[in-house]
């Protein structure tokens, strides 16, 4: 990673843009996840220290940010597209709420809810993803950090996100969503509000839930609690404020929410 400046707290700093990577060239995860012949054994060891280093540059870089909030959308998303209004206002009433905010700091959604933060004056931050395409961290991102492996990324949103916020999108939309949802089922992450905006585009999913996932014994009915349906911005941030205030009244002597998990597993 290129080392380009310090922010206050000394941590190493990426940001602007970088080239994509040429065509046909493999990602760091690609490499990872193909199964190899045995001469791989003189390879991968090596590969484990480079992710070690990709968690403790993460970790030093984000550790000071303020309370974060991580909001997820399509990368897909262009600037006449209501979701990206909404995005961008989402961003500046979280950054008025006095939390940063964290997105993958690519395009759409992601450049919608950084530019909100940013124009507000919050604390934007992008966690940018080494993909076969080129990707640019847009420009609205002030803290920036590039990763090679999604499974090390996926970990920073989670660890420095008081919560998720889940506009419009496709598959890596849903990873994150569904992700945090089984955290927050089997009590990996207390108390982490969930909110998936626009209602229109989540019903057919909710219906789903609510229907033969429900209905088949697959979830049980206090997990589709887990989250909050939202059509606007001042929703989103009453219902991350309460639940947040929810937590801190339940904080155990060490400053940590004390909250005994009824479930040991993912149904």
């Amino acid at each position: 990673m290129s080392r380009r400046a310090r922010d206050e707290s000394g941590a190493w700093v990426r940001r602007g843009r970088r080239p994509g990577l040429k065509p046909g060239t493999p990602t760091e995860d690609t490499a990872l996840l193909r199964r190899e012949e045995p001469g791989f054994l003189h390879e991968d060891p090596w590969r484990v220290l480079r992710i070690m280093s990709e968690f403790i540059e993460g970790f030093d870089v984000l550790a000071t940010i303020p309370e974060a909030v991580c909001v997820f959308g399509s990368a897909r998303a262009p600037q006449e597209d209501p979701s990206y209004a909404a995005a961008r206002e989402v961003g500046a009433e979280l950054a008025k709420a006095g939390f940063a905010v964290i997105t993958g700091g690519g395009p759409g959604i992601m450049e919608a809810a950084n530019r909100g933060c940013h124009e507000a004056g919050g604390l934007s931050v992008g966690c940018n993803i080494e993909l076969p395409f080129e990707q640019k961290m847009n420009a609205y991102v002030d803290l920036g950090v590039e990763f090679r492996y999604f499974f090390v990324r996926k970990n920073m949103f989670v660890k420095y996100a008081e919560g998720f916020v889940v506009f419009p999108g496709g598959f890596g939309t849903l990873d994150e969503m569904f992700e945090a949802l089984t955290l927050t089922q089997t009590g990996k992450i207390q108390h982490f509000p969930i909110v998936l905006f626009d209602r229109t585009y989540w019903a057919p999913l909710v219906d789903w839930l609510r229907g033969p996932v429900l209905g088949g014994g697959k979830v049980s009915p206090e997990d589709l609690d887990l989250f909050l349906l939202a059509d606007e911005p001042a929703e989103v941030v009453e219902h991350i404020e309460r639940v947040l205030k929810r937590r801190r009244r339940h904080e155990g002597p060490a400053g940590r929410p004390h909250v005994k998990p009824h479930k040991a597993d993912a149904q």
